[in-house]
């Protein structure tokens, strides 16, 4: 007899990453691999991820395929190791590039990604096949250092490539005073270039060397070959300046990152290390990551909130805006969620602890932001190809100026080399390689400041493509509960008396409808009455006893054996073609009046597509669940280009796929859940109300970090903002290589001139890049 069992992916192989991760395929394979396993195959349920498991129960028991899922998830754990590292010591995005290229070819090495931005690296190994260290070793070998956790850093460290450049920069200047001056002698002045030289080239010849000895030709190589170049035509003073700049804006480039960086960075700041607890009742102060699960954490005023949790008691306004990025402070009571890194306001609160430290939110956040930047976009991966293929093309080129053009009898042999050196300077591509990842680092640190999380370089990239937009109706336009509409009582009888006697007879009932009328009758101070002998109509309504009459409310099938009144039957019908929900109310034998509900839209929906209208999207459209006469009610009232409603969520994938036949970029959002196939489908799926739902931060491409829908408008003219500066700083780069390559060739370029456009370039793409930390909708 066949059975099943579902496990969460997490439990079985808790070092992965996510369910994309080979070693998933592994444990479905040895799960097969068992007898009396028939199937395995990965499911979601909740959001989450699990492997599901069919077995035949004459050959296994549910606990042995518990055990046996166990012990698989285990070995592959220990053999199989994923690892997140930071690199320190890479001051250009070729650097990331040899480490990436020399540790991918170590065997054992199955998967790695380098990230100068981040400066993380994230390995995959088979441990049976390598060693950490002999992985360690090889990144240490090409001069770098390798970090458990992001380390802090002294002054002298963090300005330690700006005080070298400074320095050859005096040594240069130096060099050129006495070279002008007829009195010294030239080995005077030469060994102060020298000094400059060494200064200059220290970095870029310590990496250089050492990447060419693994078979990597890079930038810093290319510098190298040309500073030795002018020395060896005795052009001291432009090969000085040539590594001067060189190491100049290697020094500003990173100055430069670390300030997108520390945008990341300063997230992290901002939750407090220890928190105030009540333990064995006495207040203590402990670290968070001593804190447990259900520990009462006290907050007062002011102080910012260390853990995730509940508040159980007090009330007061939370500044949610380094989670949400919304600016109006939000009131927190009883049972109410509140986050790590937010601020209290004037009341002091105890909050019941449901995350520990390393799972709350903005932690969440953060290590996903950080795993964003090691996702290349595809202008990055196309910068990569270019610089890989362009760099070893050089150095021929540069190689064959150098001969033919003496041999032809056209160059001398000393100006073919000096115009080869030029062309190496100028075709250098520098720039090209940092322009991509400075504006993704810059775009996902803005967006994340702002209250958006987007999970990877192509998907920043991908938003600003966005050409039609599917919106799911419930939570994502609405507010996802009803709400009382309309209070419509017969000839005779008081909206109050309707609205008390309705209120009372469910003021028992679980029901969202019920909870929408009791809640309305409470805001409007009415005093209910308790209900007696309550019983519950599933699907239809329900009945009570109020004093000494008998209550019926619900839809019109609770009436369905006694003819309506024409009255009550008019204002049915009117309410319901609005897409409303009608509960009709009778006491006794009188009837008394009807109340509508609605799942109304959010008040900033209809602003937010006029808004995305306005950007230049050419489809809004609501795919809903829901009957199409509430579905075209709402679309009429956000404006929606359309809908499509009664839709299961395989309909919606459908729907989603066919929109590609109109469009070739596509969104979905909705709220992480059922919409989680349909959010796949697309080109980017958004999850609204990221805050504290964990299937919004797992599942989605971007997640809007508060149910505010305006965050959509700014996500997209951040990324269309941020393709822009891509494709300014390419063709900045590719621009300057272009002008700098036949004006060498031609002698029109001097050495000098090369220099100082190939450096400026480089300082330029990243200062560009830096402008979208200033971005606003």
């Amino acid at each position: 007899m066949a059975s099943t069992v579902k496990i969460e992916l997490d439990v079985l192989l808790p070092t992965i990453p996510s369910e994309e991760d080979q070693c998933v395929e592994r444990l479905r394979n040895l799960a097969e691999g068992n007898r009396g396993v028939e199937k395995a195959h990965i499911d979601h349920i909740n959001g989450k991820a699990v492997i599901c498991i069919h077995y035949n129960d004459d050959f296994l028991t549910l606990s042995q395929v518990e055990r046996l899922m166990r012990q698989s998830g285990a070995k592959l754990s220990r053999r199989f190791q994923h690892e997140s590292l930071y690199i320190r010591g890479m001051n250009c995005s070729d650097c990331a590039n040899n480490v990436e290229s020399v540790t991918r070819r170590v065997p054992g090495v199955l998967d790695v990604a380098v990230n100068y931005s981040a400066e993380k690296m994230r390995i995959e190994y088979d441990s049976e096949a390598v060693k950490r260290q002999q992985i360690l070793g090889k990144v240490k070998a090409l001069g770098y250092r390798v970090e458990e956790q992001e380390p802090e850093e002294s002054f002298l460290q963090k300005n330690k490539l700006l005080l070298i450049s400074v320095a050859a920069g005096l040594a240069l200047l130096t060099g050129f005073l006495l070279e002008s001056s007829a009195s010294v002698a030239a080995p005077v002045y030469i060994g102060i270039y020298l000094l400059a030289y060494l200064l200059g080239g220290y970095d870029a010849t310590r990496q250089g060397i050492k990447a060419a000895m693994n078979w990597q030709l890079d930038i810093d190589f290319l510098m190298i070959v040309a500073a030795l170049g002018a020395a060896f035509l005795g052009e001291w003073a432009e090969g000085a300046l040539l590594l001067f700049l060189f190491s100049l804006g290697h020094a500003l480039e990173h100055a430069a990152m670390d300030k997108a960086r520390n945008a990341i960075r300063n997230l992290g700041k901002l939750s407090p290390k220890v928190a105030r607890v009540r333990r064995s009742g006495a207040e203590v102060e402990l670290p968070i990551d001593q804190l447990r699960i259900d520990d009462v954490v006290i907050v007062r005023a002011g102080e910012r909130l260390p853990i995730d949790g509940k508040v159980q008691k007090g009330i007061s306004e939370i500044d949610e805006s380094p989670i949400t990025g919304e600016s109006v402070p939000v009131t927190k009571g009883l049972d109410a969620s509140v986050f790590a890194g937010t601020v209290n306001g004037e009341g002091t609160i105890e909050v019941s602890v449901t995350r520990l430290a390393n799972d709350t939110t903005l932690a969440r956040v953060i290590k996903m932001v950080e795993e964003a930047q090691t996702k290349k976009s595809n202008s990055q991966r196309f910068a990569q190809r270019v610089t890989r293929v362009f760099v070893p093309s050089i150095i021929s080129s540069v190689i064959l100026f150098i001969v033919i053009p003496p041999l032809l009898g056209w160059l001398s042999w000393d100006d073919a080399f000096l115009r080869a050196m030029t062309m190496l300077v100028g075709a250098s591509p520098c720039a090209l390689a940092i322009s991509t990842p400075s504006a993704i680092l810059a775009g996902i640190a803005q967006a994340a400041r702002s209250g958006v999380l987007i999970k990877g370089g192509i998907h920043l990239e991908n938003l600003g493509a966005i050409q039609a937009i599917a919106f799911d109706k419930t939570g994502t336009l609405t507010s996802g509960k009803p709400e009382v509409t309309n209070v419509s009582a017969m000839p005779g009888v008081s909206d109050e008396e309707l609205l008390i006697t309705a209120a009372s007879a469910e003021s028992h009932s679980q029901h969202p409808l019920a909870k929408a009328i009791v809640q309305f009758a409470e805001k409007q101070k009415l005093q209910l009455v308790s209900p007696q002998d309550v019983r519950t109509l599933v699907g239809k309504g329900l009945t009570a006893t109020l004093g000494d009459s008998r209550v019926e409310l619900g839809n019109h099938k609770v009436f369905e054996n006694a003819e309506l009144p024409q009255e009550i039957q008019k204002k049915v019908h009117a309410l319901e073609a609005g897409g409303k929900t009608c509960i009709i109310v009778k006491c006794d034998d009188v009837y008394l009046g009807v109340i509508a509900l609605a799942d109304l839209p959010r008040q900033v929906s209809k602003e937010a597509i006029a808004q995305l209208q306005k950007m230049g999207i050419a489809e809004t459209i609501m795919l809903t669940g829901d009957n199409e006469r509430v579905a075209e009610n709402i679309a009429g009232k956000l404006g929606l280009s359309g809908f499509q409603a009664g839709l299961l969520p395989k309909d919606k994938v459908e729907f989603i796929k066919s929109m590609f036949g109109r469009h070739k970029a596509v969104a979905m959002v909705g709220d992480g859940i059922n919409d989680a196939p349909a959010m796949a489908t697309a080109t980017v799926g958004i999850a609204m109300g990221g805050a504290g739902t964990d299937v919004a931060l797992e599942t989605a491409d971007v997640a809007l970090m508060s149910d505010a829908l305006e965050k959509l408008p700014f996500a997209i003219g951040l990324s269309r903002r941020t393709r822009r500066i891509i494709m300014q700083n390419i063709f900045i780069s590719l621009g300057v290589i272009a002008f700098l390559i036949p004006s060498a060739l031609f002698g029109v370029a001097s050495i000098g001139i090369a220099i100082v456009f190939h450096e400026g370039s480089t300082v330029v793409v990243v200062l560009n890049a830096l402008r979208l930390l200033r971005y606003r909708a």
